[in-house]
């Protein structure tokens, strides 16, 4: 049974929703934003390096990318490759054939803006995959009431009422269609661990179909393996909006 373990931290994109142009006016990608002072990249590198059966971190980069090295510096069992794509998926996937990984290596894959990842719940992933020889990610039950949405009719709002949404566009209202049952639903976190090869088969079927992958879980899915939900923890929350920043912090 292998344990060889590396993990691979997708950082090609910048972010829109939680960019930072604060730096004279230059957009900062979120993964570079400062976290009590650190970068969170460093942050979500660090919190794999806690287990020392993650053998390296290979963080995926853009070709064009000048930050990362920097940024990671010092930090042993880290390499930076610039082979990003466009996508996540195409990143992990260029991620995947660069490490050159033998066929019965495990990977991990994790978000660069999940800087919040507990030490407990990576070894649980770790543990349960290799003695299960399954792959699983982390994830958590959903607790809130969960209402399905459709576009709201239009509106006129009322004389000297400004209703926009980002950016200055007129904001897109919705209204309730219904309400899901949240009994046997989970929200996805990372990392997310599977066999390499068979992660590079799946994210390949899905390409080829055309097919948008959001996450390695769902390709695997497609390529007919149930991965294992392993409980995660809400401080591996996932850094989204601006005001994401603060909150982490607070955990940190």
């Amino acid at each position: 049974m292998s344990k060889k373990i590396i993990a691979i931290v997708p950082a090609a994109g910048v972010g829109q929703r939680a960019l930072d142009t604060s730096n004279e006016g230059a957009a900062v990608p979120k993964q570079y934003r400062l976290l009590k002072g650190k970068p969170m990249l460093r942050w979500s590198v660090e919190a794999l390096l806690a287990d020392p059966r993650v053998e390296q971190v290979r963080v995926v980069v853009a070709a064009d990318d000048s930050r990362a090295q920097a940024v990671l510096d010092g930090l042993a069992r880290v390499v930076v490759r610039p082979v990003g794509g466009p996508t996540r998926a195409e990143t992990v996937s260029a991620g995947l054939a660069d490490a050159a990984l033998d066929n019965d290596a495990w990977v991990l894959v994790h978000d660069a803006a999940r800087p919040g990842l507990p030490l407990s719940s990576l070894n649980r992933l770790i543990d349960i995959c290799l003695y299960e020889q399954q792959g699983g990610l982390l994830a958590l039950p959903v607790a809130d009431t969960v209402k399905k949405a459709h576009k709201a009719a239009a509106f006129a709002p009322a004389e000297g009422c400004v209703l926009t949404g980002t950016a200055g566009k007129p904001a897109t209202r919705y209204a309730v269609a219904g309400t899901l049952s949240r009994e046997s639903l989970w929200l996805a976190q990372t990392p997310q661990m599977f066999p390499a090869e068979l992660l590079r088969k799946a994210l390949l079927q899905a390409h080829r179909a055309g097919v948008e992958i959001t996450d390695e879980a769902s390709a695997m899915e497609r390529y007919g393996v149930e991965p294992r939900l392993i409980p995660g923890d809400p401080r591996n929350f996932k850094v989204t909006w601006p005001s994401d920043f603060d909150l982490m912090e607070k955990w940190l």
